[in-house]
Formats: C-alpha cells, sequence, structure tokens
C-alpha cells in the first residue's frame, strides 16, 4: 500500500523491452543513434506541429535547463507558489539561469491567478534597471495539488504573457495525466493554447530516468545543446532515454498508462469521500488530498500504509496513484482507511 508517490513504482513492461530492444549492439553516442533521430518527427505527429525534442533524465533538469533557455540572469520567471520549480528543486532554476528571480504567486488548487499576475506585471519593473526583468511564466500540469489548467486557463495565461512580452513553460512531468484526465488532445494542453516549452515527462508514467524539453518554437532551441552539456544531461548513450520516450508514444502507451493511474485515484477519492473523509482539492489527475484525523493517519500506518504528509499541521495527506496501481491495491487502501 505504497501510496507516497508515482516515483516509488517500477518501469512499466513496455518500457523495460524498449530498453532491452536498444541494448541490442552498438550505436553511436551523444545523442546520434537512430532512436535519438525519431523524437523530432514522433513528437512533432504527436503534437501536430513541428517540434525540437531534447531528451533529458530528470524533471528538474528539463524545468532548469528549459527556463535557462528563456531567461537571462537578470530575468524574472513567475510561478505558483506551490510550484516545484519553487519548492521542491533546491534554486536549481537560479543556478541554470545564473540569477534568475522566481516571483511566486498566489492561486487556488496550484493554479496562478491571473489577476495576481496582472497586478504583479503592473508594477511597472520593465525597463528598469534597478528590477529584475519579466521573461517568462511557468506552469505546471497537472499542478502539485492534482489539479489540470483547461485550454481556455492556459490561454489566460498565455494572453497576458504575450501583452507583456513575456515566454510561457509547462512543466508537464505529469503531462500525461492531464492529457488523459479530459480526453484532450495533446496539443490543446500545450502550443495551441500558447505554451513555447514543455518538459513532457515520463518518468512518473513508467520510464526509468527519461523526460523530454519540447520547444514549440524551434528557434527557442538554438542554444540548448550546448546548455544540455553544460548541465550533465548530454548523455553517452543517449538511445536509451531516446528509445522510452519513443515507446511511450508508440500506440499510446503514454495515455493508457497514466490513464490507469488517474482512475484509480478517482476511485480512491470516491472511497475517501464516501468515507466521510473531506478532499482538499478536486481530482483530476492521478493525486489524493485528504484530511485526515491523527486516529486515521497512526491506524492507517499501523496498517502498513504508506502517503505523503502534505500539511500535517492542517492534518492534510497526499496520495497518488502510479501507472503500476491496481483496482486491488486501492481497495486494500480503503478497507485500512475504513478499520483505521
Amino acid at each position: 500500500m505504497d501510496f507516497r508517490s508515482d516515483n516509488v513504482a517500477g518501469m512499466a513492461p513496455e518500457i523495460l523491452a524498449a530498453i532491452q530492444a536498444a541494448n541490442q549492439g552498438n550505436a553511436s553516442s551523444y545523442g546520434a543513434d537512430e532512436y535519438s533521430a525519431q523524437l523530432d518527427a514522433a513528437f512533432s505527429k504527436l503534437f501536430d506541429t513541428p517540434c525540437r525534442v531534447f531528451p533529458v533524465a530528470t524533471g528538474t533538469a528539463a524545468n532548469a535547463l528549459a527556463l535557462d533557455a528563456l531567461s537571462p540572469g537578470h530575468g524574472a520567471i513567475y510561478c505558483h507558489e506551490q510550484s516545484h520549480i519553487a519548492v521542491d528543486e533546491c534554486n536549481a532554476v537560479e543556478f541554470f539561469t545564473a540569477g534568475a528571480r522566481l516571483v511566486p504567486l498566489p492561486g487556488g488548487g496550484g493554479k496562478i491567478d491571473p489577476q495576481a499576475l496582472q497586478a504583479h506585471l503592473a508594477q511597472g519593473w520593465r525597463g528598469v534597471q534597478h528590477h529584475p526583468q519579466p521573461r517568462a511564466i511557468s506552469i505546471a500540469q497537472a499542478t502539485e495539488c492534482g489539479t489540470v489548467y483547461a485550454p481556455a486557463e492556459i490561454a489566460a495565461l498565455s494572453a497576458i504573457a504575450r501583452q507583456h512580452g513575456l515566454l510561457l513553460h509547462m512543466d508537464g512531468a505529469r503531462f500525461a495525466n492531464a492529457v488523459a484526465a479530459g480526453n484532450h488532445h495533446a496539443a490543446d494542453l500545450s502550443w495551441r493554447a500558447g505554451v513555447d516549452v514543455l518538459g513532457f515527462g515520463a518518468t512518473k508514467n513508467g520510464a526509468l530516468a527519461a523526460e523530454a524539453v519540447i520547444f514549440f518554437k524551434p528557434e527557442l532551441a538554438d542554444a540548448f545543446i550546448y546548455r544540455r552539456k553544460r548541465g550533465g544531461h548530454l548523455f553517452s548513450k543517449m538511445r536509451f532515454l531516446s528509445a522510452q520516450l519513443l515507446a511511450m508514444l508508440e500506440d499510446g502507451l503514454w495515455l493508457r498508462l497514466a490513464g490507469n493511474a488517474n482512475a484509480r485515484a478517482k476511485q480512491l477519492a470516491d472511497g475517501l469521500a464516501g468515507q466521510g473523509l473531506r478532499l482538499a482539492y478536486p481530482v483530476e489527475a492521478n493525486e489524493v488530498f485528504v484530511y485526515l484525523p491523527d486516529r486515521q493517519v497512526q491506524g492507517l500506518k499501523a496498517h502498513g500504509a504508506l502517503f505523503h504528509p502534505w500539511d500535517e499541521a492542517a492534518g492534510l495527506y497526499r496520495f497518488v496513484c502510479g501507472f503500476d496501481k491496481s483496482d486491488a491495491d486501492v481497495a486494500a487502501l480503503l478497507r485500512a482507511a475504513s478499520d483505521a
């Protein structure tokens, strides 16, 4: 009953098979292999627009290196106050951009409040040498609260970005879950709504260590090969990352895996709510945030359940369903919660 994170899961069998297939014989190094050569075309087909695609191994690298491409060290990057880049990446963005300032903004359910963004941009920082210069907005899909930006919500932030000459970045560590949640086309939750650069997450969705930085404006990627190399993410055996990303796209595997995780989260949320427990946020992807009394927390732990203390002082806990969770796994947790 390990619901701490979708990172605790192993690899999807299809991904393991892809790695094994890529392990046959020799291949050119540093991304000059046959698998890496297919990425731009494969993702361009998926998103229905020309893309430039760069594999990296971690979500932190995807975010930090992408934002390095969008902002100089004197820039300002606007993000939600609970965002991964602001809370959980140990100042990686600031490090790789050589000093760009993250500007945390409020908003319900992990989403940036457009009015708060507009108010901050109205302060008149642009062109004043004493202040960091507005350069980019970063949003997460799905958010840290497990909610999903609808296309119209992304478009509203994109409109603000265009009004002020900013670029829009999306942390898509759980992009697959977001797309699967609403049966949207991948393009509708990304470039068609105004996203310029996307971090396409695969690791949380059954890969070993594979993320992709995707540029929907190819000109923004001109210097990214150097940023990736300097950041230590130009893998000599890049074929093993690229093979995983290609396998994710084959026959819609990425959406099937994410869809199962989402369905299990909905099953868990409905079961917990049916026991009279209060959910903190709508369950729109694969994360469930629920308020638990201490008695129940201790009872669940006694039954062997593992979950994440999101805000212990408030009694708020997070449960995450990975691609490999089953009906039986969720049913066991619900029985434990009922007995606790």
